[in-house]
């Protein structure tokens, strides 16, 4: 009965579309459906060197933080023949660059907004007081300056960084705003994992681009999409048609879904095996064998896979295991089959690193004590339990020092997912069962199948504050732009819920340093 009753709301849900397709009649439903499939294997001219990110520079203050400058800017970029495109950048025309720090260093960052609008960014994954989160209440206006700087306080791990302007994150994004943000501890670095950035350790930011008949990127959304934009071309670290040169035998790739809305579910042409290392929040105690790994946008992984001497392969998304209800899954790439980017290697091969044996740390949750369970259902393209964001509503507060477990539902046929700000979570359980192996590690990002129930386990440490809040959100990012979203802050003790100073409202440019 439930799930009937979201699936009828969904067909209700989406208006007119539905109408306009009643009324066109037959035809119109099978024009639309036949267009609604996107398949580029065997299509893509794979003729342009995958860009790797450059590792960004930082200096030494007198405290001894490092300083990273990032000045977020406008450029332009020749993706294709004729005009050049009009992009947003960090440090340059388009994406930004790699950050790399160690846990135990103190960073500091001065974010100049050189753009015309008031954005953001946001350190997504990371575990920091709130008032350096550069959440929605921390809009930098125009010629602003914003200083965060914290402790890292996590272990090794593939994070990024995007803008999270209220209302605003899908197009800032969609623009350029992006970059990858690497941690790395002592632990992992007494592995003999492939570590050479750019050599056998790859960033790979994976994101969708539709552009217009002027080669400037086209955000609208296509008619009956549950999601918004889906681009009809896949880039990677900012490349069109990208091939990269293995010159090792073993090869990591840390792979990102950067996209505002797109599924990938990643795989090779042939099928061939790789291994799961490492999800949102660090790596997994041990290795996970599979040739399919369906990544939601926001969430990262790190694979390592084998290559022989000589040979060529195709990273492609496949259509997705799971994640949308009847005819849903097509109209949103669902049943989309998307050729990424071509590895060529090499003659002969170094053989020099290894996957080991031991690892990560597991999750320590499930038998911890609970101080509290709350649920949450996000349904349409702009609630959490029938509520829509609203910037001066603190929804409500957690303990710190406590354990709580929250549990999210997909009220919908269509793809949601879930994202919390400054914690990394364990999946205790997906419907009651064991989570896939997939997600047994660390997350801060989650899809959300349909009509399914998951039970997310998260410990607040570390960091309080009673006015200034933590998010929690869909990250598709048209959702969360509508007002999927909602927030929390995290109390002292004796401390109660505040109220969010009107100077770091999401109208107002709080947080500046």
């Amino acid at each position: 009965m439930k799930r009937r009753k979201a699936l009828k709301w969904t067909l209700v849900g989406v208006g007119g579309g539905v109408g306009a397709i009643a009324l066109g009649g037959a035809g119109t439903v099978g024009y639309l459906w036949s267009r609604s499939k996107l398949e580029t294997a065997g299509e893509v001219d794979f003729d342009t060197p995958l860009a790797i990110p450059p590792l960004a520079e930082s200096t030494e203050d007198a405290s001894g933080a490092r300083v990273f400058n990032l000045d977020i800017q406008s450029g332009t970029v020749a993706f294709k023949d004729g005009r050049e495109t009009e992009t947003w950048g960090i440090n340059g025309a388009f994406l930004g660059p790699t950050i790399r720090a160690k846990r135990g260093e103190e960073v500091a960052f001065a974010v100049h907004n050189g753009l015309d609008e008031g954005t953001s960014i946001h350190w997504h994954g990371m575990h920091l007081p709130s008032v350096m989160d550069g959440g929605p209440h921390q809009e930098v206006e125009p010629g602003g300056i914003w200083a965060p700087q914290w402790t890292m306080n996590q272990p090794a791990a593939t994070l990024w960084y995007h803008p999270h302007p209220h209302g605003r994150t899908g197009n800032h994004v969609y623009r350029g705003l992006a970059g990858m943000f690497i941690v790395d501890d002592d632990e992992s670095e007494g592995l003999n994992l492939p570590a050479e950035y750019g050599v056998d350790d790859v960033p790979m930011i994976v994101q969708d681009r539709k552009f217009n008949g002027d080669n400037q990127f086209d955000d609208k959304a296509p008619f009956m999409s549950m999601q918004g934009v889906l681009g009809d071309e896949i880039m990677v670290n900012g490349t069109l048609g990208p091939y990269f040169d293995v010159t090792t035998r073993l090869v990591r790739l840390r792979l990102l879904n950067g996209s505002v809305s797109r599924l990938y579910n990643f795989g090779f042409s042939d099928d061939r095996p790789f291994q799961l290392i490492a999800t949102d929040g660090g790596l997994l105690p041990e290795a996970w064998e599979t040739d399919r790994l369906q990544l939601s946008p926001g969430e990262r992984a790190e694979i390592v896979v084998a290559f022989e001497p000589g040979e060529s392969v195709v990273l492609r998304s496949h259509p997705a295991d799971e994640g949308y209800e009847g005819p849903l899954g097509r109209l949103n790439g669902g049943e989309d089959l998307l050729d990424i980017c071509e590895f060529r290697a090499a003659g002969s091969l170094a053989d020099t690193t290894e996957v080991p044996s031991v690892m990560g740390t597991a999750p320590d949750l499930a038998d911890a004590e609970i101080a509290a369970e709350r649920s949450f259902s996000l349904s349409g393209f702009n609630q959490i339990n029938g509520e829509s964001m609203d910037p001066m509503r603190i929804d409500f507060g957690v303990r710190e020092g406590t354990v709580e477990v929250w549990e999210v539902q997909n009220a919908d046929g269509f793809m949601h997912n879930f994202h919390v700000h400054d914690v990394q979570y364990q999946v205790l359980s997906v419907d009651g069962e064991e989570p896939p192996p997939r997600l047994r590690g660390w997350k801060d990002t989650v899809q959300l199948v349909p009509q399914v129930e998951y039970r997310l386990a998260m410990r607040f440490a570390d960091y309080t504050d009673p006015n200034l809040p933590y998010m929690y959100h869909c990250h598709i990012l048209a959702h969360e732009d509508s007002g999927m979203m909602g927030q929390f802050v995290v109390l002292g003790e004796g401390e109660e819920i505040g109220t969010v100073p009107v100077s770091a409202s999401a109208t107002g440019h709080g947080g500046h340093g």
